[in-house]
């Protein structure tokens, strides 16, 4: 799942690469809006709100979520000349460590919000928490859309979307075009329907957890990562 690239990938490994991860983002996503209000997987919803704010003349909110924006940038690029490096180098296991190294960021996250014993999140960690998170969600869709080149994106829900209007229009084309639109409907469809489970389950698990939820989701991470990764050693 995490050490096939490209065509090499067959497209049940890109559907359990889309579940699992889109899943995980979407509850991500979801938590980052109940503590902050702010979506950490949706930068178009946050250029938006930017462009909205400056309008305002509320310029201090408006580069906030700009900064949203260039977190969710700084997240792919070092994602991207991580796995640069490593596929120049021959690892095999660069993407399993690379969402290893998601995992333990969120670990840290969660770490940290937890010993720090508040009832309630100030402003400060409202602040830390979507910066990081949405630096995690930039490293994520870096790496499915690096190893799948571009076929899966965990957290781009509109071009989700878009992609899945796109394929049922090609649904009444000729035999070859429905016979790739259905592969393509289908992991589209996937894809969003666990980003939207997804985010359901971490709302309603961060109400029983809290914070332990950031917890949760690198362990989840973790369990997928690591056997990748040390397969991909082995291999």
């Amino acid at each position: 799942m995490l050490i096939k690239v490209g065509d090499d990938r067959s497209s049940n490994i890109d559907l359990v690469l889309a579940g699992l991860l889109s899943s995980t983002a979407g509850a991500l996503n979801a938590v980052g809006f109940l503590i902050a209000g702010s979506f950490t997987a949706n930068m178009t919803g946050n250029i938006s709100a930017s462009a909205d704010q400056l309008a305002n003349g509320a310029v201090l909110v408006s580069l906030s979520f700009l900064g949203l924006v260039v977190a969710f940038i700084c997240g792919a690029g070092m994602a991207a000349l991580v796995i640069q490096t490593g596929e120049r180098r021959q690892i095999r296991s660069v993407y399993a460590l690379a969402i290893a190294a998601e995992a333990m960021i969120l670990l840290l996250l969660g770490a940290t919000l937890v010993l720090s014993s508040a009832a309630a999140f100030s402003m400060g960690h409202e602040t830390f928490l979507v910066i990081v998170l949405s630096f995690v969600m930039g490293l994520q869709n870096a790496v499915t859309t690096m190893i799948s080149r571009a076929r899966v994106r965990t957290t781009h829900v509109s071009g989700m979307a878009t992609d899945i209007g796109i394929e049922l229009a090609a649904l009444v084309g000729e035999q070859g075009a429905r016979r790739d639109a259905g592969e393509k409907l289908k992991l589209h469809s996937l894809t969003l329907a666990c980003f939207a489970i997804g985010g359901v389950c971490g709302a309603l698990v961060f109400q029983l957890v809290g914070s332990w939820l950031f917890v949760i989701a690198a362990a989840v991470l973790l369990l997928i990562a690591v056997p990748e990764a040390l397969r991909a050693h082995r291999a």
